[in-house]
């Protein structure tokens, strides 16, 4: 979170997100093993790739909000909420699961109103999962 963070305050540069994962795991992550490394790697590409799809979705789930005047914290919780959920691995880290981080990820960086937010958007978009998957 805290290298989409960085990437999306100064301005998205192509490339760029890339040399920030790999600075803030020599920083904040030395002791972290291989695969939690590249675990850390994917979530930011997976983001990263599915970008365009993700902002859509938050669009959609939350269109009082534009893009925009979203908190760039609550932005990229919701980013990452909404990758791990529609895109990422299910069994390991199951969707009540990644929702449930990402309100902690709000409620910790953000502020409680964002713990709220976080679990509207990602809460709407889950139950409307369902019900595709259901039909």
């Amino acid at each position: 979170m805290q290298s989409l963070y960085e990437w999306d305050f100064f301005g998205k540069k192509q490339g760029g997100l890339d040399s920030i994962i790999e600075r803030n795991i020599k920083e904040f992550g030395p002791g972290l093993d291989e695969s939690n490394q590249q675990f850390v790697r994917n979530l930011a590409e997976g983001v990263l790739e599915h970008l365009p799809q993700l902002n859509a979705i938050i669009e959609k789930a939350a269109p009082e909000w534009p893009l925009n005047q979203i908190t760039i914290v609550d932005r990229n919780v919701l980013r990452l909420g909404l990758y791990e959920l529609l895109f990422g691995d299910k069994e390991a880290v199951p969707p009540k699961v990644a929702i449930n981080e990402a309100i902690e990820l709000g409620k910790n960086f953000s502020g409680e109103s964002s713990g709220k937010f976080v679990n509207g958007v990602l809460g709407t978009v889950f139950r409307e999962t369902q019900e595709q998957t259901n039909l």
